[in-house]
């Protein structure tokens, strides 16, 4: 039986796949037109860059690593909430599902935030 902390991890890094999963299908569904396509991509970088760093993190040489792809993973976050807000406010792809992706990835990113305080003793 895992401890609330692995499970917390667990269920963490499965709520980040699924929202990985959720962007890698909306962006496919955004308009054909230069604008998007080049939003996109940088969004597809950044937002895989999210569960890529995080899995990485679990693998860790030290401390000092673990905290840094938690700060990579957390920074992909932020730069993905950009691409996301702005292709909401240029009208491309649905506004709900934009929504949605942006309240989950603020969650996401909380709790990144809150994990590197807490690793670096400042909580």
């Amino acid at each position: 039986m895992q401890n609330d902390s692995a499970k917390f991890k667990n269920e963490f890094k499965k709520r980040v796949y699924s929202w990985v999963l959720k962007l890698v299908k909306f962006i496919d569904t955004l308009p054909k037109d230069s604008t998007s396509s080049v939003m996109g991509k940088q969004l597809i970088r950044s937002g895989t860059s999210i569960i890529a760093n995080y899995t990485e993190a679990t693998s860790a040489s030290s401390k000092k690593d673990f905290i840094n792809f938690f700060t990579y993973s957390l920074k992909s976050a932020n730069e993905s909430k950009v691409w996301l807000t702005l292709l909401r406010d240029t009208g491309k792809g649905s506004v709900e599902e934009l929504n949605w992706l942006l309240s989950e990835l603020i969650e996401i990113a909380n709790v990144l935030a809150s994990s590197i305080m807490t690793m670096k003793g400042k909580r």
